[in-house]
């Protein structure tokens, strides 16, 4: 255990989040992402795991130590639903509430057709899977910068 770390936040995970540089992706996905398989053709070519919590809580856990990226528009990406790609279900409004308090502005979590999110994911840094089963509980997220501290 480690003091001021979220406790989901593994070895392996804790590694990836460090190594990460700014404008680096990460996707975060539930259970039936085809997780192992993508995860292969990332930077970092293995799965990495969350489990037995909902995207959202590993979200929070996530965003405790990473700050998104405010250089683009789409630092927060969500899949959309086929079919109904303006539908914005609860688990994807309870990872925009993780986000927005993170951030602590409202922030946008775009949505990316479900086939383009699989190829995107697959150019990320890595994939991190989670015990969430609720459908399309499956989000992206890059990797901003800290700036600073200026002493005078």
């Amino acid at each position: 255990m480690l003091k001021n770390v979220n406790p989901l936040l593994n070895a392996d995970v804790l590694y990836a989040l460090r190594a990460m540089g700014h404008g680096d992706r990460l996707v975060l996905c539930d259970t039936n992402f085809p997780a192992d398989s993508v995860a292969r053709e990332t930077v970092l070519g293995k799965l990495l795991r969350i489990d037995a919590v909902t995207t959202a809580e590993a979200t929070r856990a996530i965003l405790s130590a990473m700050p998104l990226d405010t250089f683009i528009p789409d630092a927060a990406m969500r899949m959309e639903i086929v079919g109904n790609p303006t539908e914005v279900p609860a688990v994807q409004k309870e990872v925009q509430a993780e986000i927005d308090k993170a951030e602590g502005k409202s922030w946008p979590l775009v949505p990316v057709e479900r086939m383009a999110f699989y190829e995107i994911a697959k150019k990320s840094y890595c994939v991190i899977a989670t015990g969430e089963r609720r459908f399309y509980g499956c989000f992206m997220l890059t990797k901003g910068v800290i700036p600073p501290e200026v002493k005078y």
